[in-house]
């Protein structure tokens, strides 16, 4: 059976860093003194530095008068901020497939998948990549919408069915997000300190049959029953609204420190040497170190990640596979996992190339 690999990832993520304006502006909308020290302290203890966004940090304004993308009492409506997102997003994809593909190599590209959760037009973003990166215009085209921060997962698993159907396939993968289209105006504390996590970005790799870079070996899905209203992610009249519950993290915690033998095939934990975790929190990580007794280094790239860019949704997690196949960390096995609605954790084992 023929073996499918991620050859190269590349990585962008928008100019802007705008996670310390998003602080000041979120601790503003508390007219409770002691809810807003509450969050500036939560948002100290988030392991997050930088955020960034396709806006600038000027569209966030307290001046009802401003005329900006965020301003107080006005906030956009779900037109505008799909507006945006049509405007923004090809920039940043194509930055990504820049970074990857040389000019010969995106002629060779046979399937192009791409996940977001963020945006949706047609014709869509699948046609602006082809189109601005100049693809062949008969590629096959995946959109994998509305799946969440487990979607690359899901991707890599489609890209290693088409490579094992077809070994002459080359998969171009995007996982493309810009999350900071949908804040909210609001005082619900918990709502508020979720949109402290994300940023937008976007990942590019490469599947092939070419034995280079990462052997995508095996995945397994784990749905957790009784948990679908932890995580929910609606299209509503005033952007895409998230609930993201402080249960989260021990709801990951036990269905992992349950199944830790399924996933891992009945592998050792410390048979593991590369752990690429998708960063969905500082707690989140917590609950995962915890559910596999991992040492505090395991997940140092998560947590890197998660400093330098916050939470990208579906994107992050190859952030941190990037970050781990910077580190020369041949004949190297890993294990990756995301986490999203349902609740579902999407893992995969994976072997570096010797």
């Amino acid at each position: 059976m023929t073996t499918a690999y991620i050859n190269r990832i590349a990585t962008a993520v928008p100019p802007h860093d705008v996670h310390a304006v998003f602080r000041n502006f979120a601790q503003s909308l508390f007219h409770d003194r002691r809810h807003a020290l509450l969050f500036r302290r939560m948002a100290d203890k988030s392991g997050i530095e930088h955020r960034y966004s396709c806006l600038a940090p000027t569209e966030l304004t307290d001046d009802k008068n401003a005329g900006k993308f965020y301003t107080r009492g006005e906030f956009p409506d779900t037109a505008a901020r799909m507006r945006c997102f049509e405007r923004h997003a090809p920039e940043l994809a194509e930055l990504a497939v820049n970074k990857l593909l040389s000019d010969q190599e995106r002629g060779r590209v046979t399937h192009l998948l791409i996940t977001c959760c963020t945006g949706f037009s047609a014709p869509g973003i699948d046609l602006d990549v082809v189109d601005r990166c100049k693809l062949p215009t008969t590629v096959e085209r995946t959109m994998i919408g509305f799946m969440g921060c487990y979607a690359a997962i899901n991707s890599l698993k489609l890209a290693r069915h088409i490579v094992r159907s077809d070994p002459s396939a080359r998969v171009l993968i995007l996982n493309l997000e810009l999350c900071t289209l949908h804040l909210k105006e609001t005082t619900d504390l918990e709502q508020v300190l979720s949109f402290l996590l994300f940023g937008d970005g976007c990942a590019a790799c490469l599947v092939t049959a070419d034995p280079v870079g990462t052997a995508l070996d095996s995945f397994h899905a784990v749905l957790v029953p009784g948990t679908r209203e932890l995580i929910t992610w609606n299209i509503r009249d005033f952007g895409f609204d998230m609930v993201l519950s402080g249960q989260v993290p021990g709801a990951i915690f036990d269905a992992l420190h349950d199944r830790a033998g399924e996933i891992l095939e009945g592998k050792p934990i410390d048979a593991i040497d590369l752990w690429a975790v998708h960063p969905g929190g500082r707690t989140v990580l917590d609950a995962v170190e915890r559910a596999f007794d991992l040492t505090p280094q395991a997940l140092a790239a998560s947590r890197d990640v998660l400093r330098r860019y916050g939470n990208m949704s579906s994107a992050t997690v190859m952030f941190v596979i990037e970050r781990l196949l910077k580190s020369n960390a041949r004949g190297s096995t890993g294990c990756a996992m995301s986490f999203g609605p349902g609740l579902v954790a999407e893992t995969m084992l994976f072997r570096t190339a010797a």
